[in-house]
C-alpha cells in the first residue's frame, strides 16, 4: 500500500498539466501564442522551483524557537537551501527564455538530487519517504523534460 494519500498523488500529477500543456503549445501554437506559452512555462517552472525549495522551510518551521539541535543541516543549511531555488528561478526569468528554461530544468534536477539526501530529515517513516521520492522522481523527469523540450523547440525548430 502506498503511504501517500491519494489527494497528494492527484495534486502532484495535476501539477504536471501546465508543464505538458505549455510545452506542447510552445511547439504547436502559432506565433505569438507560442511565445506567450514559453513565457508562461518559464513562469510556472520558476514557481515550482521556488516551491520545491520552500518545502525545506515548511518542514523546519517546527524547530523555530527551540535550542539548536547540533545538526548542521537542521540548524542552518536547510534554511539556506530553501531560498537558493527561488533566487535561481528569479534569475532564470530575466534572461533569454530558452536559456532560462534550461536553467529551471537543471535546477529541478539538482534539487531532486540534493533532496533525496535531505528528505530523510523530514520523514519519520522510511516507507513514506521512499514513496515520496518515487513520486518526486516522476515529477522531476516530466517537468524537466518539458522545460528542455520547449527550450530546444525555441532554439532549433522555431528559428
Amino acid at each position: 500500500m502506498n503511504p501517500l494519500p491519494p489527494l497528494v498523488r492527484k495534486l502532484a500529477y495535476a501539477g504536471l498539466i501546465p508543464f505538458v500543456g505549455l510545452a506542447f503549445m510552445v511547439q504547436l501554437a502559432p506565433t505569438p501564442l507560442n511565445y506567450l506559452s514559453a513565457e508562461s512555462l518559464a513562469s510556472y517552472g520558476a514557481i515550482i522551483t521556488a516551491f520545491m525549495g520552500a518545502i525545506h522551510w515548511g518542514a523546519n518551521l517546527h524547530n523555530l524557537g527551540k535550542a539548536p539541535l547540533g545538526d548542521r543541516w537542521k540548524d542552518r543549511n536547510n534554511w539556506i537551501w530553501g531560498v537558493i531555488p527561488a533566487l535561481v528561478a528569479w534569475v532564470a526569468l530575466h534572461i533569454y527564455i530558452p536559456v532560462g528554461l534550461l536553467i529551471l530544468a537543471s535546477a529541478l534536477v539538482i534539487q531532486r538530487n540534493i533532496d533525496k539526501e535531505t528528505y530523510r530529515y523530514y520523514f519519520s517513516n522510511e516507507e513514506a519517504c521512499k514513496a515520496f521520492m518515487t513520486l518526486r522522481n516522476q515529477l522531476t523527469i516530466v517537468s524537466a523534460t518539458c522545460l528542455i523540450w520547449a527550450a530546444l523547440v525555441i532554439l532549433f525548430v522555431q528559428s
